[in-house]
């Protein structure tokens, strides 16, 4: 269906066509009628379909019709990361382009400071994440009085990154008269329980089956001895003259040991991960976005919070513990229609989590053993150890910790964290 076609204003068709788009994607030609009338959507969509989109522009519409002049929030956009609160900001401007809007990002890791002259200048559309918005509420610097449609992007994402908690307290800060949009990439039961809460009598949207892949992304597996990863890495990057990688370890160390190999084996890379301040990880992200880095290493906290248009090879350096988390990783590739690969460097100590990754995704992916680097069968498997803290990886800030002092309570502030979220105890 032709954007045309969706009764949005010549405004947002015009910033539309300025991006060079004109068909709607299967996501946005379900919500975007639903969000204009008003009704709660609950909506389940695999990630690179274009939802930011589905919720970008019909609140951006409401919002131009809207009777309410004045200079408060009036759209509050909740995300999991600091990344993707960056890119769906960057988004709702780029379809606000042609109105006269005011959209402020605000997350930690940056100066307080600033987001509070800015939100004191009045601001339209807040794109934040829980822990710094949390920190405003506290400081009484922003007010949600005046919102008028609250989205939680990327819920089920959020709730494994243990911000339920925080969440909750700031639904208890918006106005009840509001329209609430929850995109999940999965209905689990506590997506379930938590959009009874939050929703009011919401119409689902299911645009894909619950942990299927991406239709176009090309999956295959490079089985491998584990020490000959990275030259297989190195070897498959120079031979097909891969130009934009992102590949994927499961712990930080690892990333930064790969990317400090690769660039010795003259491949520009960065590693991107929690460690790494803001700063740095905005860097390493805009550079491999325009292609000044040709691999960018990152851990499961990018599964989800990178968004890039033209991506067109994944790299599972290591499989992760969890076969979802495969799902999100390879669904950074094939975005919006786009064809994509994933590749799997697997050593034969993760053949029991690709035996998981195939009976969730109920597909045999495609082996493929290079000449050069077969496996060796003197090699035996030995077991993957996680990492401690590993409950809560995807979140930097949560540590698991013993509270001698209080051994019922069960979360306890950080005082480490910039973000003021909270850490587990025992």
């Amino acid at each position: 269906m032709l954007f045309s076609s969706l009764n949005l204003s010549k405004e947002l068709l015009d910033a539309i066509n300025k991006k060079g788009y004109d068909t709607a994607t299967p996501v946005q030609e379900q919500v975007i009628p639903l969000i204009l009338e008003g009704k709660d959507i609950l909506a389940s969509a695999q990630t690179g379909t274009g939802k930011t989109a589905g919720f970008a522009l019909p609140l951006l519409q409401k919002l131009q019709y809207s009777n309410n002049k004045s200079k408060q929030i009036k759209g509050l956009i909740l995300t999991p990361t600091r990344e993707l609160a960056a890119q769906v900001a960057e988004s709702v401007r780029e379809y606000g382009s042609y109105l006269r809007f005011r959209t402020l990002v605000i997350y930690g890791g940056v100066s307080m400071n600033t987001q509070i002259k800015k939100l004191n200048q009045g601001v339209d559309i807040v794109v934040a994440t829980p822990g710094r918005l949390l920190d405003h509420l506290q400081r009484r610097t922003l007010k949600f009085n005046a919102v008028e449609m609250f989205v939680l992007d990327e819920a089920d994402r959020m709730l494994d990154m243990g911000f339920i908690t925080d969440i909750r307290k700031i639904i208890k800060t918006l106005p009840s008269e509001r329209q609430n949009l929850l995109f999940s990439a999965t209905f689990s039961k506590e997506i379930r329980s938590l959009a009874g809460n939050l929703l009011d009598s919401p119409t689902v949207v299911e645009v894909a089956p619950p942990n299927s892949t991406v239709d176009k992304v090309k999956q295959i597996v490079l089985p491998v001895d584990k020490q000959r990863k990275r030259e297989l890495l190195s070897y498959q990057i120079g031979i097909g003259n891969w130009q934009q990688v992102l590949v994927f370890t499961r712990t930080k160390h690892m990333a930064n040991r790969l990317s400090e190999k690769l660039n010795e084996d003259g491949i520009i890379s960065a590693a991107f991960h929690g460690n790494k301040s803001q700063a740095a990880r905005t860097k390493a992200l805009t550079e491999f976005k325009l292609g000044k880095t040709r691999v960018l290493v990152a851990t499961d906290i990018a599964a989800r919070g990178i968004d890039i248009d033209t991506l067109p090879y994944v790299v599972n350096y290591e499989l992760p513990y969890l076969p979802e988390d495969y799902i999100h990783r390879i669904g950074r590739t094939a975005r919006a229609g786009q064809e994509g690969c994933a590749v799997s460097l697997v050593c034969i100590d993760e053949n029991k989590l690709l035996r998981g990754i195939e009976k969730l995704l109920n597909i045999q992916i495609e082996k493929n053993i290079i000449a050069g680097f077969e496996i060796d069968p003197r090699i035996t498997a030995e077991p993957i150890r996680k990492n401690k803290g590993s409950v809560n990886r995807n979140n930097p800030n949560f540590k698991k910790n013993k509270n001698k002092k209080n051994p019922n309570k069960r979360w306890s502030r950080s005082k480490s964290s910039k973000n003021k979220s909270f850490k587990k105890s025992n």
